[in-house]
């Protein structure tokens, strides 16, 4: 398969594209969601021994979703730069120590997002999270215990992804 056209048929707050690929012989249109790539972080404060996620409503689901911090990259922005200021806009946090986990395609079948998800130690919260008001986030901070977080009925899979990576390895 190959694509020989590309034509952006919305550009809202997210994208979407129409595809032609050719298959063989063959034709085909598909439409592809395109919000561009985002980061991601298990963040875990090493003074006070607990994970610190968020809660906030998503337009997905149409609910509330405890995960991982999380965001967009913005253009020209190494990945690395998006999740401290993810993680400091979202928690008020300050980095000690990054790992990458794993780099993922959450939804090949319709989807370009590419989401880099980490492994965040953190120790000083110099700032008071909670999102950007200009931004209109609405994030409630929500600090587990290891116990408590393998307990916890998540539904979100890049948060699933770095929750099982914590069980495996730390």
């Amino acid at each position: 398969m190959q694509i020989i056209e590309r034509t952006r048929v919305f550009n809202g707050h997210y994208k979407v594209n129409q595809l032609i690929v050719q298959d063989g012989e063959h034709q085909l249109r598909r439409e592809q969601f395109a919000p561009g790539k985002a980061v991601a972080a298990l963040v875990f404060d090493t003074a006070r021994q607990v994970y610190v996620l968020t809660r906030q409503f998503r337009i997905g689901p149409e609910a509330e979703l405890l995960e991982i911090a999380a965001g967009m990259i913005d253009k020209d922005e190494a990945p690395e730069t998006a999740v401290r200021r993810e993680i400091h806009e979202e928690l008020g946090y300050k980095i000690d120590k990054l790992e990458e986990i794993v780099c993922i395609w959450p939804s090949p079948g319709t989807s370009s997002e590419e989401i880099t998800v980490y492994y965040a130690e953190v120790s000083h919260r110099p700032g008071a999270g909670g999102g950007l008001a200009e931004e209109h986030e609405n994030i409630e901070m929500v600090e587990l215990s290891r116990e408590a977080l393998v307990a916890e009925p998540l539904r979100d899979a890049k948060t699933i992804i770095a929750v099982q990576w914590m069980r495996l390895r730390k």
